[in-house]
């Protein structure tokens, strides 16, 4: 390991890498080839498996799996951050949640209907990994850079990211579509199927092999190894967010603004979670090879968009002010998920893809820092920021049980995606409810 003084650019570049390795997960994995696998191994039969005891559609079951990952993120988390600070082995927990997350999806290439209770459990496991990982990298960034350098690196590792997971997704592209050219054998689509399950082996092995770079010069972080784990110690994280609701009674601003963020956040990530598998469900694609194009590059498009989205908002956000900037973009969003109903076919979803796309890079970027801008004069934003974080997760929980719940009984992800529309309304008039305050109104 290098010791590198904080703040020196080869430490920020290589802390900043981090997000080059682990990116291909959430492309890969959580939006783009393997829903478009899980799909089609139930092309063959109805959409439906029995599983624990129950009859389930395929797109309920993944999105109950994925909210029980979730839940399990939201209470782990503020757990092993405690308890990381403590002690002072931040390095050795993120390693152990990346090589678990890395390892989960090289275990996804396994992943097939007669053994549906493993394959689920590498799914959970990559959810897990992944999560588990960013909560100690994120906690790096104050020990690394100094506050004048942390938004610069910060928004240079999501360009990294980027950069590093299309590159992969391309590749497993080229690979799906000629599978041929790469050695797969085997017909049409079972040449196309094992192209995908060879694709969840390289996010595993581009995880790990990435991530070494950044583990060389990231700090030991072992002063305090005599340290012992007390029970105080392991529910410090969960006293610090007691603390932060005592807070949020007394700033009506920020506690409404949390109410508005906690259901449109809730809404936004579910749709960006299931919008692959209803793709592949609901739109009349010709071919299954048309279907697997179409749906990968409307996840490219969607990333190309969303760093446009990101910069319109800015501006947006700049002329007219934070709140009724957010106000706008939700009734975007009320307008998609009702149109989401009427789509059938692949211009519709490549249309629809577009504008998710614009609407989800700015509603993210513009929700994190019109937090940071209500939060009250306090060195503890490390708090604030995990309570933050703990909402959107626990909002996660209820968007993916909400549609599963949905989908499970209509028998069509449609009506699960329109009546997200009805978080989104309340975002709006949460947001209304949040009192003025300068440059943010």
């Amino acid at each position: 390991m290098a010791d590198l003084q904080k703040g020196s650019k080869k430490l920020l570049n290589a802390w900043a890498f981090y997000d080059w390795a682990n990116s291909v997960y959430t492309l890969t994995i959580a939006s783009a080839v393997f829903p478009i696998f899980y799909e089609a191994l139930f092309s063959e039969r109805d959409h439906y498996i029995d599983v624990f005891g129950l009859h389930l559609k395929n797109s309920a079951l993944i999105s109950f799996v994925t909210a029980l990952a979730f839940l399990l993120i939201a209470f782990i988390s503020p757990l092993l951050s405690g308890i990381a600070d403590y002690v002072g082995n931040k390095k050795s927990f993120m390693k152990f949640f990346c090589y678990l997350g890395a390892l989960s999806c090289m275990g996804l290439y396994w992943f097939n209907l007669d053994n549906i209770y493993i394959g689920l459990a590498f799914y959970f496991l990559g959810l897990i990994g992944y999560w588990g990982s960013l909560v100690f990298y994120n906690s790096y960034l104050p020990d690394i850079a100094y506050v004048e350098q942390q938004d610069k690196i910060s928004a240079k590792g999501y360009s990294f990211g980027y950069i590093g997971s299309v590159i992969l997704l391309i590749i497993n592209l080229a690979m799906i579509m000629k599978p041929k050219l790469f050695g797969i054998t085997g017909t049409d689509g079972e040449a196309a199927m094992k192209a995908m399950r060879y694709s969840f082996v390289m996010v595993g092995v581009w995880w790990i092999l990435f991530s070494q770079y950044t583990y060389y010069f990231l700090p030991k972080g072992n002063k305090n190894a005599n340290r012992k784990v007390t029970h105080h110690v392991v529910f410090n994280g969960f006293k610090e967010l007691k603390k932060v609701w005592i807070l949020l009674k007394e700033n009506i601003a920020l506690r409404r603004y949390l109410g508005s963020f906690f259901v449109s956040s809730m809404a936004v990530q579910t749709v960006m979670l299931v919008a692959t598998y209803f793709g592949a469900q609901e739109i009349a694609w010709e071919s299954k090879s048309e279907g697997t194009t179409g749906l990968i590059i409307c996840i490219l498009l969607i990333q190309i968009v969303a760093i446009i989205g990101a910069i319109f908002t800015s501006k947006a956000s700049e002329k007219f002010g934070n709140i009724p900037t957010l106000i706008v973009i939700n009734c975007i969003w009320v307008v998609f998920c009702a149109l989401a109903f009427f789509i059938t076919l692949p211009i519709h979803f490549y249309v629809m893809a577009g504008i998710a796309g614009l609407v989800m890079g700015g509603i993210q970027a513009l929700s994190r820092s019109t937090y940071s801008k209500l939060l009250p004069e306090t060195e503890d934003t490390a708090s604030f920021f995990s309570f933050y974080d703990v909402s959107e997760k626990i909002g996660i929980v209820f968007g993916m049980l909400i549609y599963g719940i949905i989908d499970q009984i209509t028998g069509s992800p449609r009506l699960a995606i329109v009546f997200l529309g009805v978080f989104f309304i309340a975002g709006v008039l949460l947001l209304r409810r949040v009192p003025k305050r300068g440059v943010l109104n």
